[in-house]
């Protein structure tokens, strides 16, 4: 039984070597490449002819979000198990719905990232149980519309239809700090970044 070829995508060039060292020391893995952002990682790929991607969610040119979409349409057999410091909830949904193979913090030991390395390979899908609870709150928290005040309902009418904070303070006779608070707060109930994803929330 031929090793299972990884390719790993980093965009720091220590913790590349770091992997490689580790990986190298796993009986049935070897390292055929090394990228430092998602397009390097697609230009490798035909050469390196690798049978997982072990990639960072946050790079330069081409994030691991974009690494696996570009992945699932160029290289729909290939997994790509995202390997990082951000547990956050909602980066982790957006992974997985673009088809990562899985999603691992970068403090896993040697023998568990080995273990996930072929668990992907052979089709499975892996998540660290220490995200996993935040990954399925997170798809609660999209699914449910939360409960609006009539303050927050009026605010978040206005940031739907596009109007900036002086404005909708403006047109409510509100403080600005006001509408900032409430906004923040729209924020955090629709489980949203910024004020665009927000919008868009609103909209649907």
């Amino acid at each position: 039984m031929s090793d299972i070829r990884v390719l790993i995508v980093d965009d720091q060039e220590l913790l590349r070597r770091g992997l490689r060292m580790l990986l190298e020391t796993e009986d049935g893995i070897e390292v055929v490449g090394e990228a430092d952002h998602g397009a390097h990682a697609l230009a490798l790929i035909p050469q390196a002819k690798p049978d997982v991607v072990l990639a960072d969610a946050r790079m330069p040119v081409l994030d691991g979000l974009g690494l696996v979409e570009r992945c699932r349409r160029e290289h729909p057999t290939l997994p790509v198990l995202v390997l990082t410091t951000f547990d956050d909830a909602l980066l982790v949904r957006s992974l997985l719905d673009a088809g990562a193979a899985g999603f691992l913090l970068k403090d896993i030991s040697t023998d568990a990232l080995s273990e996930a390395i072929r668990q992907v390979t052979a089709g499975g899908l892996v998540i660290d149980p220490r995200i996993a609870r935040q990954a399925v709150t997170a798809v609660a928290q999209i699914s449910e519309a939360p409960t609006l005040s009539d303050a927050e309902t009026a605010v978040a009418e206005l940031v739907a239809d596009g109007f900036t904070n002086a404005e909708i303070a403006a047109r409510l006779m509100l403080a600005h700090g006001t509408v900032k608070n409430t906004v923040s707060a729209l924020l955090r109930k629709f489980a949203v970044r910024d004020r665009t994803a927000l919008a868009l929330r609103l909209i649907r």
